[in-house]
């Protein structure tokens, strides 16, 4: 198959008569020119029509075309320092492949609801596909960090016999006769993929039943490391190197879709060259008293509170030992201090909100068993994960992190829901 030039590549192509295929994201014309902008989902260009340089129907189809018809346009490429790309296209020839009619999201402003009824159209907008091009960039660096330090993909099933994250968020379905979930993690079935590969992660959509409006996606995806003969410090240790890596790699290569976003950069670059903050779950406590928030010792922190605690730095920050009653069952319990157990939540800056959650897991038989019983779980529905701790248990620990969190955080969003290309929410199936 040929190579078809795309427009973020014009520049290697000075003063050459190319050819680029696309669509048309807006256009306007003066007089004896018409300015074309094509579109290719790689960058925007602008196509400059005059009337000397093409025949008359060709420029009478330069008036005529509509926003977001498909189009190719054959041209010689010229430097233009005034266009963000810094280069122009100067129309030899124009092809309609196919003349759109009434496109429903004009230029004027729209409002959310209208944009996410068309969201199939909408992820065409330069501020979209600016998104679409950073959530690319943070999953290819997840998965070269992963790859680069030892990691190997093990898989987790979507389909599910038991509870991961608490029952109350569970989607059920029909399993052949046999009740059965749709994942909330993957990461019991990675900490059997730990005990045979040493480090390990698993990458897929995860579903949580959340019955909210505003803050969740029902699906989104997961990316979850597992480490054995990792402890509390050494999974605090990883999560910082695995952002700051990501971070680095997204300001290094989407630098321009950034500025689409008009994203202030300056907190993740002190992301990059700063120590995370680690703050004990007390601790953040004694800083919510002292900001005006009464949350309780044994209170879960929820978004409001990891706004506050994350107000007074430029970098994420990890609250860790939170109270083991607000915690899940595998989480491993401190031994200087039962009531809390090992876990680790990193919180973005910005209100940016959970980011990362993570913990040492549980790695005696009987501690764990004691655990799922005091949960009101069925011993019998993880049997195969207590084999694990009855057959080579080792300390271990691993996390998890929000793709769609991560993205909204390094794009500097308002809501999860421009993070994914269709967003999947409690009152949101369609399209």
């Amino acid at each position: 198959m040929l190579h078809k030039i795309r427009v973020s590549e014009v520049g290697k192509y000075v003063g050459q008569e190319i050819t680029l295929h696309g669509w048309l994201y807006n256009k306007r014309s003066s007089g004896k020119l018409h300015f074309l902008q094509l579109r290719d989902g790689s960058g925007i260009i602008q196509c400059v029509m005059f009337k000397g340089d093409v025949s008359p129907e060709q420029f009478e189809l330069g008036d005529k075309v509509t926003q977001e018809s498909s189009i190719i346009v054959t041209g010689t490429v010229r430097e233009d320092k005034r266009s963000p790309l810094g280069f122009e296209l100067g129309v030899k020839n124009l092809e309609v492949v196919q003349m759109a009619k009434d496109y429903p999201i004009s230029p004027k402003e729209h409002g959310p609801d209208f944009l996410m009824q068309n969201r199939h159209l909408w992820l065409r907008s330069a501020r979209q596909t600016a998104i679409l091009r950073v959530r690319d960039e943070i999953i290819f660096a997840i998965r070269e960090y992963l790859h680069n330090n030892g990691f190997i993909l093990s898989d987790s099933p979507i389909l599910t016999p038991a509870a991961c994250e608490g029952t109350s968020t569970l989607f059920e379905t029909d399993y052949f006769g046999e009740k059965a979930f749709l994942s909330q993690s993957g990461q019991l079935y990675g900490e059997a993929s730990a005990m045979a590969l040493g480090k390990t992660y698993c990458f897929g959509p995860t579903f949580r039943a959340e019955k909210s409006k505003t803050r969740h996606l029902t699906e989104f995806w997961m990316v979850e490391p597992e480490v054995a003969y990792n402890d509390l410090d050494d999974n605090m240790d990883l999560a910082e190197d695995f952002i700051k890596h990501i971070v680095a790699q997204v300001l290094k290569n989407r630098a321009a879709d950034l500025k689409t976003l008009e994203r202030d950069t300056s907190k993740l670059q002190a992301t990059v060259e700063k120590k995370f903050p680690r703050i004990d779950y007390t601790d953040a406590i004694e800083i919510l008293h002292k900001k005006g928030n009464d949350t309780p010792w044994g209170g879960d922190i929820g978004g409001d509170e990891e706004t506050l605690l994350g107000e007074d730095y430029d970098t994420p920050i990890m609250i860790h030992r939170y109270p083991t009653a607000i915690k899940a069952f595998y989480m491993k319990r401190d031994p200087k201090n039962p009531k809390v157990v090992l876990a680790v939540d990193v919180i973005g800056p910005e209100g940016a909100g959970e980011i990362i959650g993570g913990s040492e897991r549980e790695a005696d038989y009987d501690a764990l068993l004691t655990r799922i019983k005091e949960q009101g779980l069925d011993p019998e529905g993880y049997s195969w994960y207590l084999d694990l701790r009855k057959y080579g248990s080792v300390p271990h620990a691993g996390f998890g992190m929000g793709i769609e969190r991560m993205v909204r955080w390094v794009c500097g969003l308002q809501h999860v829901r421009e993070t994914i290309p269709f967003a999947r929410m409690m009152d949101k199936i369609h399209p």
